[in-house]
């Protein structure tokens, strides 16, 4: 898809800076909370496969859209992440739900 020149690059840099302080932040919780174990490990599940859905939809993005087959290959990308942002949704659910289990006394 044609975009504007430099825009491809802020979203990757964006995106990068985000995920990094996500997940950095997601590590030094569950380090210094060890209790909801599961809790962080679903969440931080969900920031790789949602970093992961991020990198096919910018290739979905980024293809070359004069490639004789552009359109299947683009739709064949977005499929892809939209299954992989599923994974990644999922894992934030059980992320969530393992937040939300009453602690043991």
């Amino acid at each position: 898809m044609p975009l504007e020149e430099e825009l491809r690059e802020l979203i990757i840099v964006g995106f990068t800076v985000v995920m990094v302080v996500a997940l950095l932040t997601t590590l030094v919780l569950w380090l210094k909370n060890g209790r909801n174990r599961a809790a962080y490990a679903w969440t931080y599940l969900h920031l790789v496969f949602f970093s992961l859905a991020m990198y096919f939809s910018v290739k979905a993005v980024s293809f070359d859209y004069n490639h004789p087959m552009a359109s299947e290959e683009i739709s064949l990308l977005i499929g892809i992440a939209g299954v992989v942002w599923i994974f990644s949704m999922l894992c934030l659910i059980f992320g969530i739900f393992n937040f939300s289990k009453p602690s043991p006394q």
